[in-house]
């Protein structure tokens, strides 16, 4: 089988995906449900958690503060790199199945941002504070699952997404000094 035989399928097979998890979307409280969380997901969850954690865990917070602030800059940064260099069309924009749940931020699919930050804000939050795993866990996931819901992005978007903000969380850490936990 040639290398692009297999990758039709694979992108046949992901694109099926898409169709089945989308309509979740077709019902208003699944639109909804997941548009709240890639709404909260775009930054207002995890710029409210920066801001709280002073106030659950003291005064001393400021170096897990600095280190999720450093994160999302590198993230922004590194993301935006990614998505002007690689133009993948998003899945309603392939589809006609696919129905929009939400509007995008951008013009491109690969990788998902949502997803991207969401697993780097995770992993250091909860590397300073273990506790919060139930909280920004579910979460991440959801978030992660709501850019496919609404049609936004590919399960492969979320995936790299994933990786690549776990690769971002792990090169921070030893820049910022490694996790002090508070919980």
């Amino acid at each position: 089988m040639s290398y692009s035989l297999s990758l039709s399928r694979m992108i046949a097979w992901e694109l099926r995906l898409c169709v089945a998890a989308n309509r979740v979307s077709y019902r208003p409280t699944g639109r909804w449900l997941f548009a709240t969380v890639s709404w909260l997901g775009d930054g207002v969850f995890w710029y409210t958690l920066i801001l709280v954690l002073p106030l659950l865990y003291g005064s001393g917070e400021l170096r897990s503060v600095v280190h999720l602030l450093a994160v999302g800059l590198f993230s922004v940064t590194l993301y935006k790199g990614l998505k002007g260099g690689i133009t993948r069309l998003r899945p309603y924009q392939v589809e006609g199945r696919i129905r929009r749940g939400s509007p995008p931020l951008d013009k491109y699919s690969f990788p998902s941002g949502h997803t991207l930050h969401a697993v780097a804000f995770s992993i250091v939050a909860v590397g300073y504070h273990p506790t919060l795993v139930w909280l920004v866990g579910p979460f991440t996931g959801l978030v992660a699952l709501s850019r496919v819901v609404l049609g936004l992005h590919y399960p492969s978007d979320v995936l790299a997404g994933a990786i690549i903000g776990a690769s971002v969380a792990a090169v921070t850490i030893p820049l910022i000094g490694g996790f002090v936990t508070g919980s």
